[in-house]
């Protein structure tokens, strides 16, 4: 029997709009769980008037019957946890018994965000365009072996002497290197004691809950957060984020064991973007670059950045399907490109005078890329809100179709729209996501 679990990730560098495909597939789901990044990553979910900006919450949680689950993998500043989580309160939503952490994931500490904004915008260095939050260190910490996880956060001698030697450590590495103030160990760790004990009530273990909904009959989706590009491993290295962002990640980051793992969904834009710094290579630098971002409103969720614009590429689109075994695609924002007569597409790279599909391993490989684009024929009418496949024009369908056909994923679900209802589920799709359910 084919596991009851589905794994949805982005396909290049974040922001593809996972976030409300998600949303859209969890009603069909026991539990959503996140398993890598931290509150760097934003899933934005529009619901008729009401916006959601999830950072750490899985977005599963907006539905009244779904559990959110944060894994191992993620690592989580639990102050900004407890706000996000008063900030959903707000608005209504009660996910009060609903919503678990991992008691195995790492925490972020204050000094950890000293450390990278220090680095960041210091003279000299090489500027990756993170969000300083502190998730890299964090990761640093972790496997350094000399991180704090949340089971250590409710220990208060353990988490009192935890602070006061990291302090002394980080304060002087960050004074000595960058000039950098010193924090204060004593106010850190009353404002983290008081955290822990409010956040008590939501630690678990995680690997043993959702590996017991399964065992249960009941159905798991994994959330990705960032992209496949920014995988540590796999991405754009080092323009990359600390976790492991890829397919693979769902199960480390987790503890449901690979063979769990059911089908695995990316999602893609019809376009590309990328927020910050690192090689682009189907980067649009004229005005239609800026039409593409004041269309699809293309700027961070957490930084509020302007994203980067670009074609589809198919040779990146390619690899990534590779890399996470994916099965499905979803396209979002197609009616983004509604006003073009016509869309080039990257159908391979030009290096060096040689033409190939490959996508180097190397930063100077991947900024000497020369695109070669072919053209398709862009539709000139209004594809949003459109819900039924056949209502698409027929220039458009010949554009997804040449996406599937060259990506080698079958394409399962198209975003028309910000909204829930704005969404276009083909049957087999519908028939496998059954499948998962039955």
């Amino acid at each position: 029997m084919r596991a009851k679990t589905a794994e949805v990730l982005g396909a290049q560098w974040g922001d593809e709009g996972k976030g409300k495909i998600v949303d859209v597939l969890s009603e069909r789901f026991s539990a959503v769980a996140r398993y890598a990044g931290g509150h760097n990553a934003g899933h934005t979910v529009i619901i008729g008037e009401h916006k959601f900006v999830l950072q750490l919450i899985p977005c599963g949680v907006i539905r009244p019957n779904c559990m959110g689950v944060i894994g191992n993998g993620v690592v989580l500043d639990p102050i900004y946890f407890l706000d996000e989580i008063d900030r959903v309160r707000k608005t209504g939503l009660d996910i009060d018994g609903r919503l678990f952490v991992s008691n195995r994931a790492q925490v972020i500490l204050p000094y950890h965000r000293m450390i990278e904004l220090a680095a960041e915008t210091a003279p000299g260095r090489q500027k990756i365009g993170t969000t300083s939050k502190g998730i890299g260190p964090a990761y640093e910490d972790k496997m350094a072996r000399s991180g704090l996880r949340i089971i250590d956060l409710l220990n208060t001698s353990l988490l009192k002497t935890h602070i006061e030697a990291a302090c002394e450590e980080k304060n002087a590495i960050a004074h000595a290197l960058f000039g950098t103030d010193p924090l204060d160990p004593a106010k850190m760790y009353d404002d983290y004691a008081a955290a822990a004990e409010r956040m008590r009530p939501l630690v678990t273990d995680t690997g043993r809950l959702l590996n017991g909904i399964l065992a249960k009959g009941g159905s798991v989706m994994f959330e990705g957060a960032q992209g496949t590009m920014l995988d540590i491993d796999h991405g754009t290295y080092p323009y990359v984020t600390s976790s492991s962002a890829t397919a693979g990640g769902a199960s480390i980051g987790t503890g449901v064991g690979p063979t769990a793992i059911g089908t695995v969904i990316s999602v893609t834009k019809a376009y590309v973007t990328r927020v910050g710094g690192g090689p682009f290579p189907t980067e649009i630098h004229d005005a239609i670059g800026e039409q593409l971002r004041a269309r699809g409103n293309e700027y961070g969720a957490v930084t509020g950045r302007p994203r980067r614009c670009g074609w589809l590429d198919i040779p990146l689109l390619r690899y990534s399907n590779q890399v996470n075994s994916a099965e499905w695609l979803v396209v979002t924002k197609l009616d983004v490109l509604d006003e073009l007569e016509e869309i080039p597409v990257c159908i391979g790279y030009e290096i060096d005078g040689k033409v190939s599909d490959e996508i180097p391993a190397d930063v100077r490989g991947l900024e000497a890329i020369k695109p070669v684009y072919t053209t398709l024929k862009g539709w000139r009418q209004s594809t949003e809100g459109v819900a039924e496949y056949d209502k698409l024009p027929q220039a458009a369908r010949d554009y997804l179709a040449f996406q599937e056909r060259e990506s080698g994923a079958k394409i399962g679900m198209i975003s028309t729209g910000p909204d829930r209802d704005h969404t276009i589920v083909l049957p087999e799709f519908a028939a496998a996501l059954d499948g998962i359910n039955a």
